[in-house]
């Protein structure tokens, strides 16, 4: 099972919460996922799946239509190119359940050339749609949550920037406008074949046809040269707010 005895199988990537907060959804680096209950003193694990039901470097993850969609990428010898999408039940876990149940649907699994690497995830408003982006291929998928369907492919590479690398993203609450955060040329975390990018900052992007479609609206730079003149400036999450 992934985690107990292999510390570097277990190391947490991204926990995803769902609405109820009483289920939080953990990628792991080598493979697998916990579904645990944050609000049990410890928290407790409800189930645990293994790296052949959920690959490596997982990190996107989002509720919508009734379920949890996680995703998992490349990056690491095991998996230098994935890009799959997974659809989790929101209910059913209990820590006496056998692993890898309840079995998670794969809704979309591709990790032929080129290389692929899924990883930021976000649903639309009123979660019709899901948006995953590709850090290595520098597009956003976008799935009808309802029937996994893929629906468009947006290229995002333009006049804005040569090689966006789009990692975390989230929705706007009028649900008009995708932000993006993009990776810079050091990356500080997350294997440089996938995670490089170009232009560091915050991408906006306007959603169109309900969302399933959306056109770049510009890249908002950020900046941290060093003492040596390297940029070190390198986003790798956003959160969307009201104040």
């Amino acid at each position: 099972m992934p985690g107990r005895g292999d510390p570097a199988a277990q190391a947490a990537i991204c926990p995803i919460v769902d609405s109820s907060s009483r289920r939080t959804f953990v990628t792991l680096r080598g493979g697998g996922l916990f579904v645990v209950d944050p609000t049990a003193t410890p928290i407790a694990i409800l189930a645990e799946y293994d790296v052949a039901s959920v690959h490596g470097n997982g990190c996107g993850g989002s509720e919508a239509g009734g379920s949890m969609f996680v995703s998992s990428g490349g990056g690491t010898a095991s998996n230098l190119a994935e890009f799959d999408l997974y659809r989790f039940a929101l209910s059913g876990y209990a820590a006496e359940n056998l692993a890898n149940a309840p079995a998670p649907a794969v809704v979309y699994s591709e990790d032929l050339t080129p290389e692929r690497d899924a990883h930021g995830m976000a649903a639309t408003r009123h979660g019709r749609y899901l948006w995953v982006g590709d850090r290595h291929g520098n597009l956003v998928e976008a799935f009808e949550a309802a029937t996994g369907e893929r629906v468009a492919t947006l290229d995002l590479i333009g006049a804005d920037s040569d090689d966006p690398t789009p990692d975390l993203m989230d929705i706007s609450p009028s649900g008009n406008r995708m932000f993006v955060a993009l990776r810079g040329p050091n990356p500080l975390s997350g294997d440089p074949h996938v995670a490089t990018g170009s232009t560091p900052g915050l991408m906006v992007i306007q959603v169109e046809r309900g969302g399933a479609g959306g056109v770049v609206k510009g890249v908002v730079r950020v900046s941290n040269v060093d003492a040596a003149g390297v940029e070190r400036a390198d986003p790798h999450g956003v959160r969307v707010r009201l104040k």
